[in-house]
Formats: structure tokens, C-alpha cells, sequence
């Protein structure tokens, strides 16, 4: 059965979280690098603002955690909130492919 996809509220919400969770996660995974490579978190937070290239590998490695957010929503059966998490993560795209291969 093909289900016929309608943008509601739940596919909104989903896609906030996809958008607002990597934004929350960058800073902890510059805290953990920082840690893990003996590095001053301050001088990674201003090369983060400062070069696109490394703003670029910091937000991918941030988006990965939806995967958790998409697995929780797909068990419980919020199908709408799991596509707004796909859609959320998937705005980020353009500007990763643009500094990845275009630029």
C-alpha cells in the first residue's frame, strides 16, 4: 500500500529536530575532539566560524545523532515526525555538497 505523504504539524515538529538537533550537537563534538586531541576548545570554535571546509565536517559528524532521533520515532510509529527528521537533515545537503565539491 502506497501511503500518500501530506505536510501536517508532526512533519513540521520532525523537522525542527532535525534542524535544531546537529546545532546543539556541533559544540559537543567539538568539546569531545577538543578533549580527545589534547586541543584548546576556543581556538576549534573560532576555526569552526572562521573556515567553511572545517563548519562543513563538524556538521556532518553532527547530523549522524538523528539517526537516533529517526530510529526512536520509527519504533514508535510517528511516521510523520521520522520524515521531518529525514527533511530536517537533508537541509543541510546543499551546503555540504557546495563546500565539499563545488567550491
Amino acid at each position: 500500500m502506497k501511503r500518500k505523504f501530506t505536510w501536517n504539524s508532526r512533519v513540521t515538529v520532525g523537522m525542527l529536530i532535525g534542524l535544531l538537533s546537529p546545532m546543539i550537537i556541533v559544540p559537543l563534538t567539538m568539546v569531545v575532539i577538543a578533549w580527545a586531541q589534547n586541543f584548546y576548545f576556543s581556538a576549534l570554535w573560532s576555526k569552526f566560524f572562521i573556515d567553511l571546509t572545517v563548519m562543513s565536517k563538524f556538521i556532518s559528524l553532527s547530523i549522524i545523532p538523528n539517526l537516533i532521533w529517526f530510529y526512536i520515532f520509527l519504533n514508535k510509529e510517528r511516521y510523520d515526525l521520522a520524515r521531518g527528521i529525514i527533511i530536517g537533515s537533508a537541509l543541510f545537503l546543499p551546503f555540504i555538497l557546495y563546500v565539499n565539491l563545488i567550491r
